[in-house]
């Protein structure tokens, strides 16, 4: 009998253990050949020529921004609805993030906003598309829109891991895909840790720069750089999870193919997103739900674990609405009202499923019948 599920759970195995012990052995914990394995693997896994292991995704945004020669005076145009560090980055470097709402049925960057609010600015510079959830943004036209500006892409797929739009993998498409490692996320490296990925020679070499206090393979510090390495003890747990993060992919969409199935015309609860052009990885499950709060509180006394993903639109915050004023994304501003995150991970049982279904369901009908 299930009594309790979790929202997320961490994997480590005893080949994961033996593996960072190994780096402890030999003494070589940073800068050394783990990571560059690391590197290699994730470059071939993501389909790009590139990958550059960094301390966490913030990092990768952030480097890649800079090795991309963002700043003062560029627009960057990113989604409504995000986590904040899709957008720090670009008032870090001193440009300024141009708000761009989703789209309903996807909840990823609208490209018709995206086109209206490129065409109206007056120095567009990039667009910097969140795979939200796990789920590929709409490539194609946000492609256009982009070649036909001349503008740079960063990706940020930090909840996206491997994810496929139209068979590609998601940050392979623009001048840089940018992951974290936090705990977590669909894979990890025992801690905090990050990845750029890229096509671009130019920028795999300023972001291996950047990263390590602005040296070149010379030893010479060709530009201003800080530490911003990943450590080999961290590398070596990325290896194992990476090795087995196509079979947890599946366990996901597994895990949200049952919630579906449950899910799908509860009254008062809209499921994500799963778009045909896209392979997801659902990092998180999001349901929309009105009274947020009273549905979670119903879920946690029967001992369902739940998550927000994220309560505001990421322009409301504070350290951003003092910088760019107000914006226009009421769609985003909606969704970041009404979100719910449902337990996800790729070793959720059927039990655990059918648990937080019939709670779900169990909420539904009580608010049919005006109940509280």
């Amino acid at each position: 009998m299930v009594d309790h599920v979790p929202f997320t759970d961490i994997y480590a195995d005893e080949t994961i253990v033996e593996r960072v012990g190994e780096v402890l052995r030999s003494g070589r914990y940073v800068k050394g050949p783990v990571l560059e394995e690391f590197e290699e693997r994730f470059a071939e896994a993501s389909g790009t020529e590139h990958a550059v292991g960094v301390s966490n995704g913030t990092a990768a945004l952030l480097l890649a921004m800079k090795g991309l020669d963002i700043g003062p005076g560029d627009e960057v145009f990113v989604p409504g609805h995000t986590y904040f560090a899709t957008v720090s980055p670009v008032l870090e470097v001193e440009a300024t993030p141009r708000f761009v709402d989703v789209d309903p049925d996807r909840l990823t960057m609208d490209p018709d906003a995206l086109r209206a609010a490129v065409e109206a600015a007056d120095s567009p510079r990039a667009v910097a598309v969140t795979h939200m959830h796990g789920v590929p943004a709409d490539m194609d036209p946000i492609l256009e829109v982009v070649e036909e500006h001349d503008l740079l892409l960063i990706e940020d797929a930090a909840q996206a891991h491997l994810a496929e739009y139209d068979g590609q993998p998601v940050g392979s498409f623009g001048d840089a895909g940018c992951y974290s490692f936090y705990p977590t996320k669909n894979m990890t490296v025992g801690g905090d840790g990050g990845m750029i990925t890229t096509q671009r020679d130019d920028l795999a070499a300023a972001a291996r720069a950047l990263r390590n206090h602005g040296r070149d393979g010379s030893g010479e510090h060709v530009r201003l750089g800080l530490n911003y390495r990943l450590d080999e003890t961290n590398a070596a747990v990325g290896i194992e999870q990476l090795e087995r993060l196509p079979d947890w992919s599946e366990g996901r969409r597994e895990a949200a193919r049952t919630y579906d199935e449950r899910l799908e015309g509860v009254p008062g609860v809209e499921t994500p997103p799963n778009p045909a052009d896209a392979t997801p990885v659902y990092h998180h499950y999001p349901v929309l739900v009105e009274e947020r709060e009273r549905f979670r509180s119903f879920l946690d006394d029967r001992g369902v674990d739940t998550g927000v993903h994220y309560d505001v639109a990421v322009h409301e915050h504070p350290a951003v609405r003092e910088r760019v004023g107000d914006a226009d994304a009421p769609v985003a501003e909606d969704v970041s009202a009404r979100t719910v995150s449902l337990p996800m991970h790729p070793r959720l049982s059927e039990a655990e499923i059918a648990h937080v279904c019939d709670a779900v369901e169990a909420y539904a009908a009580r608010a049919e019948q005006g109940g509280r």
